[in-house]
């Protein structure tokens, strides 16, 4: 049975740091785009940062950028954010998601959290809490 699940989430101070694990079982990471997303309370899911595991292409939203980095080890089969800087707004429940992709036309950036793009496993999300 195919299936992501994530782990590492926890409670820090703010500017402290946490890094999330997302491992894959019955199915190879290799050929997926890998993509974090979350969901704070009573807002919407949104994308945060993403991988493609072949090619080692990463995207990362703004509000991600220079604080987060993504980052995989095959032999785990596993894809990790490393989350540093940590404010009080990164506060939510963080997911992973894999959807299948043919790296001559993927690109990270553009694809990454494309509205068009689905997402075929998703974990069962973990969370994270950030606060003084």
């Amino acid at each position: 049975q195919a299936q992501l699940v994530e782990s590492w989430g926890g409670s820090v101070q703010p500017g402290g740091s946490l890094r999330l694990s997302c491992r894959a079982s019955g199915f190879y990471l290799h050929n997926y785009a890998i993509a974090w997303f979350r969901r704070a309370p009573g807002k919407e899911r949104e994308g945060v940062s993403c991988m493609s595991v072949e090619a080692g292409s990463t995207y990362h939203v703004d509000s991600a950028k220079g604080r987060f980095t993504i980052s995989r080890d095959n032999a785990q089969n596993t894809v990790y954010l490393q989350m540093n800087s940590l404010k009080p707004e990164d506060t939510a429940v963080y997911y992973c998601a894999a959807h299948a992709v043919d790296i001559r036309y993927w690109r990270s950036d553009v694809n990454c959290f494309d509205a068009k793009t689905p997402y075929d496993y998703w974990g069962q999300g973990t969370q994270v809490t950030v606060s003084s």
